[in-house]
């Protein structure tokens, strides 16, 4: 019997012992009002991102385009650059005029939403609106200008480019160079004009078969002028198949510590330099040409 009572008293020692029940803490629930205000607050902020409001112009790399080929892919599309008149010659390789594009300018209005993607973007430039263009200008206005400053940088390109002709003994009385564009403004592609220009008159293919890319405006005393976004038309060279980018003397100081692996860049100061430098690019002697050095 004693045997019994000390198994029956270890056992129970073993059961599990009840607890007394804790009552659940009351539910509190937020007012209603709260919710609104925070769903409110989310609409708000989206509404905020993604309306075209913003006070900010995004740049980058814009398209390239040939200017010893045609304006565009389309059937029957233009030349770049056609000349009537006398002979013209073709070429292996390609003179690509760079350009930059851009959100946030009159017309193409941008997102703050996208202003904060560009922001950690690496190969776009956010930039205030009042350093592209004037206050209140209107997308007429702003569309006039570029297209103006296209004109004279047409303008430009064929005079130089017949006068750069003429002093070497080429014949270009008769000659009519008229320049072609789709969607590009601004005066930046004159350099690039003048040496394709210059190219299609002579029977020599400067370019050997190379892409060559470059910058530059071309001023009326045949000096290269810098230009802006250049940072940007380096990547879109380079992304496009050029190896080699002529670029202005005067924006050395934007290519210093920019400059895309694989690509090469010669800085020079006017229409000579330049020229020479597309004849040495294209003949395997581009490696002597000066480049944009580190300022001391």
């Amino acid at each position: 019997m004693g045997d019994m009572t000390d198994q029956t008293e270890t056992d129970r020692s073993r059961a599990p012992q009840a607890h007394p029940a804790v009552p659940h803490a009351p539910r509190h629930f937020a007012p209603r009002w709260r919710y609104y205000i925070g769903m409110v607050t989310v609409l708000a902020c989206m509404a905020l991102l993604f309306l075209p409001c913003s006070a900010y112009t995004i740049e980058f790399p814009g398209p390239t385009g040939n200017v010893l080929g045609k304006v565009s892919k389309a059937k029957n599309a233009k030349d770049m650059i056609s000349i009537s008149g006398g002979k013209t010659y073709r070429s292996k390789g390609k003179l690509l005029l760079t350009t930059v594009s851009a959100t946030g300018v009159p017309g193409y209005p941008a997102t703050n939403a996208q202003v904060l993607w560009a922001w950690f973007s690496r190969h776009t430039i956010v930039v205030p609106q009042e350093v592209e263009y004037p206050a209140n200008q209107t997308p007429e206005e702003y569309r006039k200008e570029s297209s103006e400053q296209m004109d004279q940088a047409q303008d430009s390109a064929q005079n130089q480019a017949l006068s750069f002709l003429r002093k070497r003994g080429v014949d270009v009385s008769g000659l009519k160079v008229t320049m072609n564009v789709d969607n590009i403004g601004g005066p930046s592609a004159g350099m690039m004009y003048t040496l394709g220009a210059i190219s299609k008159l002579t029977p020599e293919d400067e370019t050997g078969g190379k892409v060559i890319a470059g910058t530059g405006t071309m001023e009326k005393d045949g000096t290269i002028g810098a230009i802006g976004g250049i940072q940007l038309k380096m990547v879109g060279a380079l992304r496009d198949g050029a190896a080699w980018f002529i670029a202005p003397k005067s924006n050395c100081r934007q290519v210093v510590g920019n400059v895309p692996q694989g690509l090469r860049v010669v800085a020079v100061s006017n229409l000579e330099e330049a020229y020479k430098a597309l004849v040495a690019i294209g003949s395997g002697k581009g490696g002597s040409l000066e480049t944009c050095q580190a300022a001391k």
